[in-house]
């Protein structure tokens, strides 16, 4: 049995199917172990492979921390649950979602947080700012969203998907970071440099707006094309962040 008292499904999926699932719970216990989870709430979700428009998300309910690849629930573009499940999703964690995966080809992999440093950038009206390494290498890839309450609105995901246009990172005003990957590597470094970027910022901005240090111009140019080496790193840090799962948050895979 897998946590949460689900029953094993790797027996009952494709093995695309599982492996999607497997590098998801991931996702979802990385995000617990660095802090970043907000009780039951936000989401991390991945699309399954194959011709169906079909994504799995967390059920509603569980801490991130629980998460394995048996108790993700998977669901359609209209938020039906296409599997045997007594579980259920949060509403607006499918709108903000759905809308990124039916939009963008390459969103396999969808992570959207409320961490505190995440929410006090995305509410600064000058956004990401250019005081941190972190911040340079990303700042051309985040766009930004405006707050239009809690995400049950439907009507929100033409607007979100047509802010986002093609980055890979988003600040959703007054509400969190959002990263998007053809990867599951690539949607964890991208929301981890993020985070480290805001929590950077706001710990510059403890000396006051005019007592911090811009990056020049130049050196903002510069790291603006060494950002592009992104996926690479990816690639390389991925491994190691399931190995300190398994040391660390063991049975995601169940």
């Amino acid at each position: 049995m897998a946590d949460g008292a689900s029953p094993s499904l790797k027996s009952k999926v494709s093995e695309a199917e599982w492996r999607t699932r497997v590098e998801l719970a991931a996702l979802y216990r990385l995000v617990a172990l660095h802090g970043w989870d907000d009780m039951i709430f936000t989401h991390v979700s991945a699309r399954v492979p194959g011709p169906e428009h079909h994504f799995l998300i967390n059920p509603y309910g569980y801490y991130f921390d629980e998460m394995t690849a048996s108790l993700l629930v998977k669901v359609d573009l209209d938020g039906n649950v296409v599997q045997e499940t007594t579980n259920f999703i949060n509403p607006a964690g499918f709108t903000i979602h759905s809308a990124v995966h039916a939009a963008r080809e390459d969103a396999k992999f969808v992570i959207h947080l409320h961490t505190d440093a995440g929410v006090a950038v995305a509410a600064q009206k000058e956004g990401l700012l250019p005081l941190s390494q972190n911040a340079c290498l990303l700042q051309h890839q985040v766009a930004y969203h405006g707050y239009e309450g809690l995400a049950l609105n439907h009507d929100e995901r033409e607007r979100l998907v047509a802010d986002l246009g093609d980055k890979s990172l988003m600040l959703l005003r007054n509400h969190g970071t959002l990263a998007v990957g053809e990867t599951a590597a690539a949607a964890w470094v991208g929301i981890f440099f993020l985070e480290r970027a805001c929590r950077q910022q706001i710990g510059a901005l403890s000396a006051g707006r005019d007592g911090v240090l811009l990056a020049p111009d130049a050196a903002q140019a510069e790291t603006k094309e060494q950002g592009q080496a992104i996926s690479f790193i990816s690639s390389l840090a991925w491994p190691g962040a399931l190995r300190q799962l398994d040391r660390r948050s063991p049975g995601y895979d169940a």
